[in-house]
């Protein structure tokens, strides 16, 4: 009786994971570059006892393996704002600190360098990126020209396992190691949206609702057979 109530809890556990990551996502929706999360889990059989060699009943819990991150590309939104830039196919902008993103929404930080929004300061392949003047241009390589300047070219990398990364907020991940710098084809005035399908994450969470009101009506029906066990058998 006791496993069942275990079990069930197992089962309620991960839906209130899941919808932990779908109101994540939904919530991000908005966010420019943003890549939603999935769950990954697995399940175990129970053992009858813990004394080798394990003899199982046939039931299963569950449990959180990880979070994995699906990197599939979002759209291309046009702004015409010369600050937002967007990656055409892989890679990221680096960022200081070991830090990428695909975001684009940048900005002209206190400094005069092009910045994120939270003014972590975006690189070139020289370091910083000083933006001071009247006209912004980014060519389709990267090249960053002010009033017809030339001052860097946005330094864009990606990675052999993107499992590596560390999501931070707001579209960004960390690195331990540096990734391999490629050639990219930016577009000027153009962000690239969330890849979360709101509606569908939304669907799913509500789903997920339903399974984890289920999972709890479970387990206050083995609460009750127990306890009517117990007074009977106290009678």
């Amino acid at each position: 009786m006791y496993k069942g109530i275990y079990i069930a809890l197992s089962g309620a556990v991960q839906k209130q994971r899941y919808m932990d990551i779908f109101a994540q996502n939904v919530a991000n929706a908005a966010t420019a570059g943003y890549k939603k999360e999935r769950i990954s889990f697995k399940d175990y059989l129970i053992p009858v006892d813990n004394k080798p060699p394990f003899i199982t009943d046939g039931r299963t819990m569950t449990e959180t393996s990880r979070v994995v991150t699906d990197f599939s590309k979002g759209t291309l939104m046009r702004t015409d704002n010369p600050l937002d830039i967007a990656i055409n196919g892989e890679g990221f902008f680096a960022l200081e600190g070991n830090r990428y993103t695909r975001n684009g929404n940048f900005r002209i930080d206190n400094e005069g360098y092009l910045a994120t929004q939270d003014d972590v300061k975006v690189l070139g392949s020289g370091g910083p990126i000083a933006v001071q003047g009247k006209k912004i241009d980014v060519g389709a390589s990267g090249e960053v020209f002010v009033d017809d300047i030339s001052v860097g070219k946005l330094k864009v990398v990606d990675f052999s396992d993107r499992n590596t990364l560390k999501k931070l907020s707001g579209g960004v991940f960390r690195a331990d190691v540096p990734g391999e710098e490629l050639q990219a084809n930016i577009s000027q005035g153009y962000l690239e949206a969330s890849n979360v399908e709101a509606i569908k994450e939304m669907v799913q969470m509500i789903t997920s609702l339903r399974e984890f009101e289920a999972y709890q009506k479970m387990i206050q029906a083995f609460d009750e057979a127990a306890s009517k066990v117990t007074n009977e058998m106290g009678r």
